[in-house]
This record gives C-alpha cells, sequence and structure tokens, in this order.
C-alpha cells in the first residue's frame, strides 16, 4: 500500500515511521529542519529502549509524491484549509483521506441521516473549501490515541498509546477501510474499525473541549483542572452542555460524564497541546476544539451559555497573545 503522511511530525512520525519498518511503501511531507534530518539519516524512532531507524522517501513538495492508496493528515486542523491543494495533489478517484485531526472533523454530516444531512462546519472548513477539495467521499475518520513528540529533527519519541480508532462516515465495513486497518495492524497497532466513529470523536472532543481552554486560561495542567474543585466543576458544566448538542445530533456516550473526568485526570501532571501552543506562540486549536462544539450548539438549539463564555475568553487570550486571528 502507498502511503502518504501529511505533517509529518509526532503522531505522522509514528505512524509512518513503523508502517515502513513494516514493508509498506511510505512518504512523508515535511520541511525544514525535520526533513533535512530524515532525508540525511532516515527517520528514528525511540521507543523505551529500542530505537528503529527507517528510510522512508521524504519531500517537501506533495506533488512529487504521486497519487497514493492513502494520504493519513496528522496536521493541526486550522493548517488544513491552507494545505488542501498540497493534499489534493495525492489524491486520485480512489485514494483514503484519513483524518487524524482534533475535534470536529470538516466531513462530520457528510452522508449523516440527520436533519443537517451534507452541511459544512463553518469554525473548521470556512466557506466550504475544503470540502470542495478534499470530497468527503473520500474521508475516513481516525481518532488518535498515542501520544508522541519530535524531540530532536529526524527523531520520534513514542510515550505511551498505541489505538487509531477507524470508521467511516456511513458506518459500513468496506474493503479499502479493512485494508487500511491490516495495514496499521501490521505495522503494530491497534486499529478497531468503528461502526459509529462520530461516537469515538465525540468522547475524545468532550475532554478536549473544556480541558484545553481552561488549562490555557490558567496554566494549569490536568491533574490540577480535574483535581481542584471549582475547575472539574466548570470542565462538568461544559461537558454537559456539549452532550446535549452531541446527543441532539444522535450521539450516544459510553461512559459519563465524570468517569471521562477521571480517565483525564489518570494522565497525571501533563500539559494540554493548547496550553503548549500558547506558551509556544503557535496558532492554537480553538475552533476545532470548542468553536465548532458552539457553533453546533446553535444549529442544534442547544444553550451552551459556559462554552461560549469560555470560548469567548480564551480566543482573547490566544489573539492576546498572537496565536489566533485577531
Amino acid at each position: 500500500m502507498k502511503i502518504a503522511i501529511f505533517g509529518a511530525g509526532a503522531i505522522g512520525g509514528l505512524m509512518g515511521a513503523r508502517l515502513a519498518a513494516a514493508g509498506a511503501d511510505v512518504t512523508f511531507i515535511a520541511r525544514g529542519a525535520h526533513l533535512a534530518a530524515m532525508r540525511e539519516n532516515g527517520v528514528t524512532l525511540i521507543e523505551g529502549e529500542t530505537r528503529t531507524v527507517t528510510h522512508p522517501r521524504c519531500l517537501a513538495d506533495a506533488r512529487e509524491a504521486g497519487v497514493q492508496d492513502a494520504v493519513i493528515v496528522t496536521l493541526k486542523a486550522h493548517s488544513l484549509t491552507g494545505a488542501a491543494d498540497d493534499i489534493a495533489a495525492m489524491m486520485g478517484p480512489e485514494t483514503m483521506l484519513v483524518t487524524g485531526v482534533n475535534g470536529v472533523p470538516y466531513w462530520y454530516f457528510y452522508g449523516l441521516d440527520s436533519p443537517w444531512r451534507d452541511r459544512g462546519v463553518e469554525s473548521v472548513d470556512p466557506g466550504g473549501v475544503v470540502w470542495r477539495k478534499l470530497p468527503p467521499a473520500q474521508a475516513i475518520g481516525c481518532v488518535v490515541y498515542p501520544a508522541a513528540e519530535v524531540t530532536a529533527p529526524g527523531e520520534i519519541t513514542h510515550t505511551y498509546g498505541d489505538r487509531f480508532s477507524l470508521g467511516e462516515p456511513d458506518g459500513s465495513r468496506s474493503a479499502r477501510i479493512a485494508a487500511l486497518a491490516e495495514a496499521l495492524i501490521s505495522a503494530g497497532f491497534k486499529a478497531p474499525i468503528r461502526p459509529r466513529i462520530r461516537d469515538e470523536i465525540w468522547v475524545k472532543l468532550w475532554g478536549n473541549l473544556c480541558f484545553n481552554p481552561v488549562s490555557a486560561l490558567t496554566g494549569a495542567t490536568l491533574d490540577r483542572i480535574t483535581g481542584e474543585p471549582e475547575l472539574r466543576a466548570l470542565c462538568r458544566v461544559m461537558m454537559v452542555e456539549a452532550q446535549g448538542v452531541a446527543e441532539a445530533l444522535g450521539v450516544r456516550f459510553a461512559v459519563s460524564v465524570d468517569k471521562r473526568i477521571d480517565g483525564a485526570a489518570e494522565v497525571g501532571q501533563h500539559k494540554t497541546s493548547m496550553l503548549q501552543d500558547l506558551e509556544r506562540g503557535r496558532p492554537m486549536e480553538i475552533d476545532a476544539l470548542l468553536g465548532a462544539v458552539v457553533e453546533l450548539g446553535g444549529i442544534t438549539g442547544q444553550p451552551m451559555p459556559t462554552c461560549r463564555h469560555v470560548l469567548a475568553l480564551v480566543r482573547e487570550r490566544a489573539r492576546q497573545a498572537g496565536c489566533y486571528p485577531a
């Protein structure tokens, strides 16, 4: 299988390195010092005491890659619009677009049996640009659970987790998703195929929509957010509001609010990705993780006062730091 990794940072690097080691034809699309190091020395994957070096093709220009069987996109959600043309250059009519992106995906309403079928999500796809350039019929949902870090140019350190849940937007177990799952399993990952991938997207998003903004506003790590009663209560209110939206869209939650919070508490003294981006002056995933949920609340007629207030605060915090458009 020919697989391109677009956004070959930590998670993309982990996936690509393991897939290459398992014999897949892997192409990394990357840039800067990371690209230069991978071209020079290969990709080093560190997992505990094990170091594995692979030599996938590494390119700066996606147009040189040619048409792929699968393009795995592991960008931040706000980068997808600007990257759509490059991603499209690697896609033929049968190419799978695997969206390993946090938050509400641009294809969320594609084929969904609801009054909002085939509606776009403006917060993550302004003007429907991505929908037009990357046909949602080719999209496959992917919920990312591992944690990894680029610890040096060309070097990926995998810290925990090995599951990438997959799902067709229409819930089918297609031949293409079965082949993708087999490739990931051959690379040592767990790759369950979910008939209701949106449910799993929401369970992960459920925590991200509150823990990330609250951490950016307070500087607190997950142990503090989930353990300090006032912060925990704030997150719980946001999650209950979001649950009302999700259930109005037909989502079923397999865990309770408190169990989801307790699960986050087990991660311990961890800085959320949004807090890390704020500290490093990088664009923050506000719209994919919370803005889109508030948008869906408006679509479904669900009141979300606390989520709306926190969204206004975190957007302004990010603007002040130059991490969100003014």
